[in-house]
Parts: C-alpha cells; sequence; structure tokens
C-alpha cells in the first residue's frame, strides 16, 4: 500500500497557468471614408466535424476547454482518452433535471469455428449494457457509471478464439479461448474539481479500471463492430475489470496525468458475484490528445499476482498507443506492450505484444474492419508434463471483416463476419495444424443514436 499511496500523492502536483496574450486592435489609420464601405457578408460558421465540440457558443473560449472532462466527448473505458474525432458515446442521451444520462447497450449473436487439432466452434451471444450520469456544477462535475453483461450466464470456459489465453475455468488454464465477462463490469464514480490550469479528479468504485493500457477494446471506435476480442488482451486492457480502483489525476484540455491503486487480480470464473476489493497493486498514465484526431498514451504499472495459473507470480506491465480518428469514419490505434513476471527468485522474460486495428465506414451502410496482433505467448503448454510448458511461441493473428449497418430509430443493426488467417513456428504445428483459419459470423443490435 505504501507503494500505491506514494503513486497517488505524485498526481497533486501543480502545473503552472499560460495565459494568452490580448488580441491586437484593428488599425484604421489611412482609410479614405469619403467613399462608401460596401457592406460585407459575414463569413459562414462552420460546420463541425463528426466529435468536434467546437460549437458556436457565445463567451466560450473553446481553447481551454477540458473535453476529456466536459461530458461523453473523448471519453473512454475508467478514465482513459478517446480522441475527439470519435465522436460522442453512442447511446441515447437523456436529460433529468441537473442530470444528463447516457445508456448504450449492445448484444451480439455469433457463430465462432476455428480449424486445426485445437480448433473448436459455438454459437454464443455476448453483451454489455452502461448507464452514466453526469452533472455539471459551478466548480466541476459530478459523474455515476453503471456497466454490466449478461456473458456470464454462458459456460465459464467462454468461446473459441485461437492463440488467446488468460484466466482459468473448471480449475484449468484457459487457452485458445475467450472469458465471458462479468455481470457486473463497472460500479465507479468520478469527481471533477475545476482549477485554473484544468481539472483535478478522483475516480474509484468497487468495480472500476485502473489506468493502465488504452481504452478497453469494446469502447474503441477502432474495433467497435469486430466480434473478436484482441488475442493481446492480456497485454493491454485485461485490467478493465478490477475489483477495487482508486484513481487521482490532474486534467487540461490536451493532457492528462494519473495514478492508481487496484486490485492486481483478475477476476475469478464465478462471475455473478463482487470480490472482494483490495489496493495491492498500483499504475501512473499520461495521456495526450494534441488535436481532436489523436490520443496517444504511455503507461506503466505493477500487479500483484494477476494470473491464477501463475501462483506467487507478480507482473510489471508497460503500455503505449496512439489512436487516431479523422471524424469520417476511419478509427484506428496502434499498440506495443511488454510484461514481465516477478518472482522470489528473480525476474522472467520480457513478453511483448503488438497491435494494429482499424475500422472504416466507407459508405452509410458498409463497414470494414480488421487487426493485426503478434504476441510473444508462454501459456500455450499450461500441462507442466509438457516439453512446451512456459516456453515462449511468437505468434501472429492476421483478421479482416465486413459489417452492414443499419439505423433502424435508435437501434442500429449490423451483420457481417471476420475471417483470421495465423503466422507461427513450425513447432506449434502438431498443435495447431499448419495452417489455422478462425471464422466468425454476427449479428448485432446496439443503441446507437
Amino acid at each position: 500500500m505504501n507503494t500505491a499511496y506514494r503513486m497517488a500523492l505524485a498526481c497533486s502536483a501543480v502545473w503552472p497557468i499560460v495565459s494568452a496574450a490580448p488580441a491586437h486592435a484593428q488599425d484604421m489609420t489611412g482609410m479614405d471614408m469619403s467613399k462608401p464601405i460596401a457592406p460585407v457578408a459575414p463569413a459562414p460558421k462552420p460546420t463541425p466535424a463528426h466529435g468536434d465540440m467546437a460549437m458556436d457558443m457565445p463567451g466560450m473560449d473553446h481553447g481551454a476547454m477540458d473535453h476529456g472532462a466536459m461530458g461523453h466527448e473523448g471519453a473512454g473505458s475508467g478514465t482513459s482518452r478517446l480522441p475527439l474525432g470519435d465522436g460522442p458515446m453512442r447511446g441515447i442521451h437523456l436529460r433529468s433535471g441537473d442530470w444528463m444520462l447516457m445508456v448504450h447497450a449492445t448484444v451480439s449473436a455469433q457463430y465462432s469455428s476455428d480449424t486445426g487439432p485445437r480448433g473448436d466452434d459455438k454459437a454464443y451471444a455476448t453483451s454489455m449494457a452502461m448507464v452514466m450520469a453526469t452533472r455539471q456544477t459551478d466548480w466541476g462535475k459530478v459523474q455515476l457509471r453503471a456497466m454490466g453483461s449478461l456473458e456470464p450466464f454462458m459456460r465459464h470456459d467462454g468461446y473459441p478464439n485461437l492463440f488467446a489465453t488468460g484466466e482459468e475455468a473448471y480449475g484449468k488454464s484457459l487457452v485458445d479461448r475467450q472469458h465471458p465477462h462479468d455481470l457486473f463490469m463497472e460500479l465507479a464514480a468520478r469527481v471533477d474539481v475545476n482549477t485554473g490550469f484544468g481539472s483535478i479528479f478522483i475516480y474509484g468504485g468497487p468495480v472500476g479500471e485502473p489506468a493502465l493500457g488504452p481504452s478497453a477494446f469494446m469502447h474503441r471506435a477502432s474495433a467497435r463492430l469486430n466480434p473478436e476480442p484482441p488475442i493481446t488482451h492480456h497485454w493491454f486492457d485485461s485490467t478493465h475489470i478490477s475489483y477495487g480502483v482508486v484513481t487521482s489525476g490532474l486534467a487540461g484540455a490536451t493532457w492528462q496525468i494519473e495514478g492508481s491503486a487496484f486490485r492486481g487480480q483478475e477476476p475469478d470464473e464465478h462471475r455473478f458475484n463482487i470480490e472482494t476489493p483490495r489496493l495491492d497493486s498500483w499504475s501512473v498514465r499520461g495521456t495526450l490528445t494534441p488535436s481532436p484526431a489523436w490520443a496517444i498514451q504511455a503507461s506503466y504499472g505493477f500487479l500483484k499476482q494477476p494470473e491464477a495459473g501463475h501462483p506467487g507470480e507478480n507482473e510489471r506491465r508497460f503500455t503505449a498507443s496512439a489512436h487516431y480518428a479523422n471524424g469520417k469514419g476511419l478509427s484506428a490505434m496502434v499498440g506495443f506492450s511488454a510484461k514481465k513476471r516477478v518472482v522470489s527468485t528473480g525476474n522472467g522474460p520480457i513478453l511483448t505484444a503488438f497491435l494494429t486495428e482499424a475500422e472504416w465506414d466507407a459508405t452509410r451502410h458498409d463497414t470494414l474492419f480488421g487487426r493485426i496482433e503478434n504476441v510473444n505467448h508462454d501459456e500455450l503448454f499450461p500441462d507442466p508434463a509438457s516439453a512446451f510448458h512456459d516456453r515462449a511461441f511468437r505468434v501472429t493473428k492476421f483478421q479482416i471483416g465486413y459489417a452492414r449497418r443499419y439505423q433502424i430509430g435508435p437501434v442500429e443493426l449490423a451483420a457481417g463476419g471476420s475471417v483470421s488467417a495465423f503466422a507461427k513456428p513450425a513447432l506449434l504445428d502438431t498443435a495447431y495444424g499448419r495452417h489455422p483459419m478462425g471464422y466468425t459470423g454476427f449479428v448485432r443490435l446496439s443503441l446507437a443514436q
């Protein structure tokens, strides 16, 4: 706890105030006032791009606005930021007195099939629903959040996802499968207090997301319609459901610096309950949003015994990512992560992962998406009797997909699919086959006003 406490105190540093120079008055010397002056038509007001908050609001200094703290625009999961070009959170926005409510929900019926000796197929459904209540005050902002999923109703071992690892089910480490998410994905609150240079904020609750990694994959516009979780999930954003989180930080219009104390252990396979919150791990993150098109973050964290399959082993994790959105239907992210297990006898190997993903609304109804991942895996053979136990293999996944979208009132209907191919060492041919492939088809409904 001493380390986590120090990280939270580090976020209380004070940044200098930068004042803007006054504009110069117009010089009218030398003008011939005897001639009539032709009227000049006022310049047309620019139409804001999708997701651009620079609206015509008299008296508002847009350059000094804290975009990440104002509402839903530019906000990702937890306290993470996304580009303003991605637009506001999709869902239904309502006002109740002084509170602005945002309700979002999505459910996707899917069928996945992976080839090869370790391949499997399954029909299943993924889901997520969230409610966010925000109240602006003269001193800042209060925000309440709740998010959940019905995925706990599926089997504990989830659904096929070749080369994915992480967490346990029925007493065994999950390999080549994606675990279900918990019933409670977030129960947290955030308070922002305005200052002369931005805002000071505190976020936390019994279920939340610490300041580690980019926004979770289901909240990124670059992966919005992609039906498959990344196989690098446990490198970049596996902490998006943490039982016990406290984050404090400083936020400005184009930057944010924050630190968290949280429970490092990942959720167990019993996904209907709220596990005992603890603050035994810590992280720090810095984010730059230099323009509406970009969000760039770097983060570092210490996780106490995150994986049940690695008892007694802690983890140090570093992530960096850059997210781009042009406000015209293109959203993309590139990321790098490195994690190292720490045991009483010393440090384990450094395992790295690379991720590139993108989504492009080619037309009003047609969307293309894809993802390339490269990861150094050492959990593909959890059985200690295996000759490959704890041996790292570098694997690359190539995925491309298409979705057809229709807007029906406040609901978006999307139907499509994706195909995946893999590059791997020949030593894995016996376990996975020479050329394993993956296929997923889906029909998705979401609130998307």
